[in-house]
């Protein structure tokens, strides 16, 4: 008699398998910011002008704080950095009464500012703890202290390079505003106070703000 050899499966029932994914329901947007803008300058003084692109890059870390239930709302302090690089007819002087002159014809003049950068926002979003593709509305305050700077000039009559202007404002600030879907967002900061201590060349009493508009880039 021959005899037939069966398998027989166990399921252990004290093991459950949690096919559930959890929903994060304390989850915080977009820490992480990266930034490319081009600066308009405003309050020029006459005779001013601006030449090619006067490129702006910003980053930094902003700690989001949702302030409702639906965390669509939410304030967020930060720290970053930013770099303008100015191209215009606007050189420095060394020595003279004001700080600056308007250059006629020169080859290349440009302003470079590095900033150490203190923004605080609020912000609006569309977010679920399930999607983070959402819109946003995010606006500020920030308020810059200027690192470093350097300014060259190259012209038929003299080429000079100065750095530490003396005459530049050490610590600028403005508004700005950030909106978008996703990943594109554009952004702009208007300068609320000058770049320069005192007027920048006479008879102007204009003191020359910042204006720098482009895209924002964010990252959780």
């Amino acid at each position: 008699m021959g005899y037939v050899s069966r398998s027989q499966d166990f399921v252990d029932s004290s093991v459950v398998v949690d096919t559930v994914k959890k929903v994060d329901t304390k989850y915080r947007e977009d820490q992480f910011y990266i930034g490319i803008t081009h600066a308009l300058l405003q309050d020029k003084p006459p005779g001013f002008s601006q030449r090619s692109l006067s490129l702006g890059i910003q980053t930094g870390f902003v700690r989001d704080f949702p302030i409702n239930a639906a965390r669509t709302w939410a304030i967020a302090p930060g720290i970053g950095y930013s770099y303008l690089n100015l191209h215009h007819n606007l050189a420095p002087t060394d020595g003279l009464e004001f700080p600056s002159q308007i250059l006629e014809s020169y080859d290349r003049n440009t302003l470079s500012l590095h900033y150490l950068d203190f923004p605080l926002e609020i912000r609006w979003r569309t977010s679920t703890p399930e999607s983070h593709k959402f819109w946003r509305i995010y606006t500020g305050f920030k308020v810059s202290y200027l690192l470093a700077d350097k300014a060259v000039t190259s012209s038929e009559l003299a080429n000079f390079t100065i750095k530490n202007n003396a005459d530049l404002n050490h610590w600028v600030y403005g508004i700005y505003l950030s909106a978008g879907f996703n990943t594109w967002n554009i952004y702009m900061y208007y300068g609320l106070n000058s770049i320069y201590k005192n007027q920048v060349v006479p008879p102007s009493t204009n003191k020359v703000k910042a204006f720098n508009a482009g895209l924002m880039f964010y990252i959780l």
